[in-house]
């Protein structure tokens, strides 16, 4: 008699390293590894849009950098790759590796919306769950399809959706002081 097999693969950052290198993003959330293919042009540009005007307030204020898709190694099992994050100088002093990859939770985190019902549920519910207990501040999912951009705080231990904007609004934040983005900007 044969026994069922109900335990699944737990992949692991070492192995992400004998995947061929492509034009494919390989992340792992809770041993369970997720695979996407290059986005959409208007994916990118969202991610353009934010980054920049996250950087452009970064440079004048000195208070931390923010980067695009960097790699987020948060433990062997949960190694993501945000579309952007914005991190605080302090953090950032001790928040990278000897390969450069981020092994802290950035205070933000921004991811745009790919199509597809497993990339939505990736975002909306694995990363969501995954930033929220890794200590993340603040996460915004930019939907570029439907224009919007949902912000989720932490408040108590959880991240928390506060607000849903729209074109006409704009984003500001507590902890990035005196930062204002358009929503539109991201959608033009």
């Amino acid at each position: 008699m044969s026994q069922p097999i109900t335990d699944r693969m737990r992949w692991t950052i070492a192995d992400l390293e004998l995947l061929p290198e492509d034009d494919r993003r390989y992340e792992i959330i809770d041993g369970e590894l997720l695979v996407t293919r290059a986005p959409h042009w208007k994916h990118q540009k969202s991610i353009n849009r934010v980054a920049n005007a996250l950087d452009d307030w970064s440079v004048e204020t000195h208070l931390g950098e923010a980067v695009p898709t960097p790699g987020v190694i948060f433990s062997d099992a949960d190694n993501v790759i945000p579309d952007v994050v914005w991190i605080s100088n302090e953090r950032l002093a001790t928040g990278l590796d000897q390969a450069g990859q981020l092994i802290v939770a950035p205070e933000l985190v921004v991811e745009v919306l790919s199509s597809g019902a497993e990339n939505v549920r990736r975002d909306r519910e694995l990363k969501l769950r995954l930033y929220s207990a890794r200590g993340v501040r603040e996460y915004w999912i930019i939907d570029w399809q439907a224009q919007q951009m949902e912000v989720y705080r932490r408040e108590s231990a959880a991240l928390a959706l506060v607000a849903t904007l729209f074109p006409g609004d704009e984003i500001t934040s507590a902890m990035l002081p005196g930062f204002r983005m358009p929503i539109a900007v991201l959608f033009t």
